[in-house]
């Protein structure tokens, strides 16, 4: 047999056991991997169940829910007295309707008044967007007893009511420019100056676009009010 045939098959040999043995050793490493990760999903699937039971993380939840819960009940009972829409009343309904919120905004109009017209459309958008104040309107023609009891001698008239005490008003424009085309953000931030409507918190910087404006405005026609 010849010498260097032999040494030839040894090394092949050797080289085959070589290789084995390292694809052996992969096959090790890859069940090794594989039974790690199972071993972190597990463990993983036990962290969570165990903070799904957390006493401190229920407790959240339920507070969250529970005022998520009193947050509708007030607003449901806030609608059911006329808050959240630009409502007219009667004399005869304006002391419980004054006494029943605790803040009211009352607007004495008259029906022929372009400028009480102004009015309506801005109070009408306002009362959509502040549902913890009442916004109510009352033609002064028909309410003669609370026009001289309130010294209402100028329109537009708005009075503001806390609890059922009128603590402030606007009297025409005075206090928005003298003008008619005032927007509904700058008689909103009047409000607010005067404590009878609170400001949003997801009060955006213009909640009144200049396209909303328009509408307003051109939705109340000055030809229709001429005699």
């Amino acid at each position: 047999m010849d010498p260097n045939s032999v040494k030839s098959t040894l090394s092949n040999l050797a080289f085959g056991n070589v290789m084995a043995a390292a694809a052996r050793d992969y096959q090790k490493e890859l069940i090794a991997q594989d039974k790690a990760q199972t071993s972190s999903s597990i463990n993983q699937e036990v962290d969570l169940d165990e903070l799904m039971d957390d006493p401190e993380l229920e407790k959240l939840h339920a507070d969250r829910i529970a005022a998520l819960k009193r947050e509708v009940e007030k607003r449901e009972a806030l609608k059911k007295q006329g808050h959240g829409e630009y409502r007219e009343i009667s004399e005869g309904d304006f002391l419980g309707e004054v006494t029943g919120s605790e803040k009211v905004i009352c607007h004495f109009y008259h029906r022929e008044f372009y400028r009480c017209k102004i009015m309506d459309k801005h109070l009408k958008a306002l009362a959509q967007s502040h549902l913890d104040t009442k916004f109510i309107k009352l033609d002064a023609e028909n309410a003669p007893f609370f026009v001289t009891k309130l010294g209402v001698k100028t329109l537009p008239c708005v009075i503001l009511f806390r609890k059922g005490v009128a603590i402030d008003r606007l009297i025409g424009f005075q206090d928005l420019g003298g003008k008619d085309d005032f927007t509904t953000k700058s008689l909103e931030i009047l409000l607010m100056k005067k404590g009878i409507i609170s400001e949003k918190e997801d009060n955006e910087e213009d909640d009144y676009p200049e396209s909303r404006r328009k509408t307003v405005r051109s939705s109340v026609d000055p030809d229709s009010d001429s005699d």
